[in-house]
């Protein structure tokens, strides 16, 4: 069983008691959340799919931990002039666990 959803504008094909990165969410450690956008869903036998979403399904997910991403590494240069700058950039992610789905 398992099912698509958006989370902050990213689609994730999701599977209980399976743990998955996402954008930063603003939530509390070990607080339980409860996503409504569900695009798909697929139980083994049928598949539902949204227009754009289904109604009545959810899926619920709970926050372990907020972590940055690995460090991203931009390089701007232009040749003969001197001009180079370098920045780094680390994204924030929530982990989330996912524990119930429809």
């Amino acid at each position: 069983m398992f099912a698509v959803v958006d989370i902050k504008g990213h689609q994730f094909k999701v599977l209980e008691n399976a743990q998955y990165y996402v954008p930063k969410l603003m939530a509390e450690v070990d607080a339980t959340l409860k996503f409504d956008s569900v695009l798909l869903f697929n139980d083994g036998k049928a598949t539902k799919v949204g227009s754009p979403f289904l109604n009545g399904m959810a899926v619920s997910a709970k926050v372990l931990e907020h972590v940055k991403d690995d460090k991203v590494i931009i390089f701007k240069k232009k040749r003969r002039t001197g001009y180079k700058k370098k920045r780094g950039h680390r994204q924030q992610l929530t982990k989330i666990e996912i524990t119930k789905i429809g």
